[in-house]
């Protein structure tokens, strides 16, 4: 196995854990989660559903890798994924929103960025998530991976998704 595969390999078991840990918490405090993802891909709710005994804590999961599918699933108004880009602060918040009115969540993660490589003027690795309950501010993250591939800024975009959940379960108990 190279190097590579085997950062990959450690850190999805590290995902695997915190994903866990995340659950759990939730079990603990009667609530549930819901994902609106587009770089991920789907890989938030794939490690939130994995785990035995916890899944009444997942309520849904939102995949929307297209504009046109962030507007029809999520109700994100095209105007303002015009005015603010796909991949934007503002347009995860909406992400997080949408998938909260479109759910029976407590909680919504949203994530969207560039994973690979994308248009000319697009940063590689660029990933902003938000984090949204159905009482108080959402928390925002920027984060700039960098040109590492599409798998590992994907596992980074999921691991600081997690992070985030693990923050905002912290400050509800």
């Amino acid at each position: 196995m190279s190097d590579s595969e085997q950062t990959l390999a450690d850190g999805a078991g590290r995902l695997v854990e915190q994903a866990a840990r995340v659950l759990r918490r939730l079990a603990s405090q009667h609530m549930s989660v819901t994902t609106a993802e587009s770089c991920t891909g789907g890989l938030i709710a794939s490690l939130l559903t994995d785990i035995d005994g916890l899944g009444a804590c997942f309520d849904r999961g939102f995949v929307t890798y297209t504009e046109r599918a962030k507007s029809d699933l999520l109700g994100i108004e095209p105007i303002e994924l015009r005015r603010h880009g796909a991949v934007s602060a503002e347009t995860a918040r909406a992400m997080a929103a949408g998938a909260l009115d479109r759910s029976h969540a407590d909680i919504a993660i949203a994530v969207t960025g560039f994973a690979g490589p994308a248009g000319p003027k697009d940063e590689e690795g660029l990933v902003h998530l938000a984090c949204a309950r159905r009482e108080g501010p959402a928390i925002l993250r920027e984060c700039h991976f960098g040109p590492l591939g599409r798998d590992r800024v994907r596992q980074l975009a999921a691991r600081g998704a997690l992070e985030i959940l693990e923050e905002v379960l912290d400050a509800e108990a």
